[in-house]
């Protein structure tokens, strides 16, 4: 009743913070000594409320009491299922003050807020990166440690973020969640489909500083950098030669190892490089039977052959008309002189 009518009679002592209820007081003292009185079972964790020691006790349990009633998604805390249902309804109750951008959840506007700043106050204490949140610094801290505490259940490969491997797992399964509004395309990552969408819009957002080229893909531009700097990153372990993509130094390392990876689909065999393969299948296409069942090297004899066929029959023919002609010439000459008569008809 005193929540109903406004009434908080009970009064912390040392912060004058009123509570309309006892047991909202107890919890808001033991905040404030520091008192954990909630002991996890499962773990030597401590929490100062009770509600805090449930939600923890789901993460040993895997208990997702909160069920989305618009998809097959559950949740173990309301608040986490409250969040989700936005992405239902569209709501982003959050509104940035200084561009018109929206969000879903309230850290996700304070970070954004940063970006107006500038700042970025998480720094790592091994190199000199900072971020704008927490979390992205414990990932890059990975980076240093090696440390890759996702593991796949189906071919043990370990990641250093949770993200990529729900992204491998789709491998796995052949998930395409988030399919093209335009087309028919479906993709496994958020971020390859904002990419393709690329080729829809014709957006290319990212500029270069130098001579002004833009490109749809942030990779794609510090590719492109790489050629004014003339910064080669990508060394190779073995004879350290550098590059400056990755991708040239996976093909100069076949170099060394002597992996063969393009394989010709006729005859088994097998390739360094993609182009060597494309030039060898060239041999497949000339030697490629026609209709008549020769190659096309032995259509190429053939046809020279009927070329000089029809050549020498060609000359016996204009040298049999040609010795016609001195007959007819001589059958000529005969006539006159025994007739006399200027012009003789032949028999032929």
């Amino acid at each position: 009743m005193k929540s109903q009518t406004g009434e908080k009679p009970y009064q912390c002592s040392t912060t004058d913070k009123d509570f309309s209820e006892n047991r909202k007081l107890k919890t808001h003292m033991m905040s404030q000594t520091g008192a954990k009185a909630y002991p996890c079972s499962y773990c030597d964790k401590n929490f100062s409320q009770k509600f805090q020691l449930t939600n923890h006790i789901r993460t040993h349990t895997g208990e997702k009491p909160y069920q989305c009633n618009q998809c097959d998604k559950d949740f173990s805390r309301n608040s986490y299922l409250k969040v989700h249902m936005r992405t239902h309804t569209g709501e982003k109750p959050y509104q940035c003050s200084q561009c018109e951008k929206a969000f879903l959840h309230s850290n996700h506007l304070k970070v954004h807020l940063q970006t107006h700043t500038g700042k970025k106050p998480h720094q790592c204490s091994q190199c000199d990166k900072t971020f704008l949140r927490k979390s992205s610094l414990m990932i890059h801290m990975r980076t240093h440690t090696g440390e890759k505490p996702y593991q796949c259940s189906q071919c043990n490969k370990v990641y250093s973020q949770h993200c990529q491997l729900i992204n491998h797992m789709r491998k796995h399964t052949g998930e395409k969640p988030y399919q093209c509004s335009q087309c028919d395309k479906a993709f496994s990552e958020n971020g390859h489909l904002r990419q393709h969408m690329r080729t829809h819009t014709g957006e290319k957002p990212f500029l270069c500083i130098h001579c002004g080229k833009a490109f749809s893909q942030n990779v794609t531009l510090i590719t492109h950098l790489r050629t004014h700097t003339g910064e080669k990153t990508y060394q190779c372990s073995h004879c350290g030669k550098t590059f400056s993509q990755t991708i040239e130094l996976k093909c100069h390392l076949r170099i060394h190892t002597g992996e063969k990876p393009y394989q010709c689909s006729h005859c088994g065999k097998s390739f360094t490089w993609k182009s060597s393969l494309r030039v060898h299948l060239g041999t497949h296409n000339k030697n490629k039977p026609n209709q008549s069942g020769k190659s096309f090297i032995e259509k190429q004899i053939v046809e020279k052959n009927k070329s000089n066929i029809i050549s020498l029959n060609e000359g016996k023919k204009n040298k049999e008309k040609n010795n016609m002609d001195k007959l007819y010439e001589q059958d000529v000459e005969v006539k006159e002189e025994q007739t006399g008569i200027e012009q003789v008809i032949p028999i032929l």
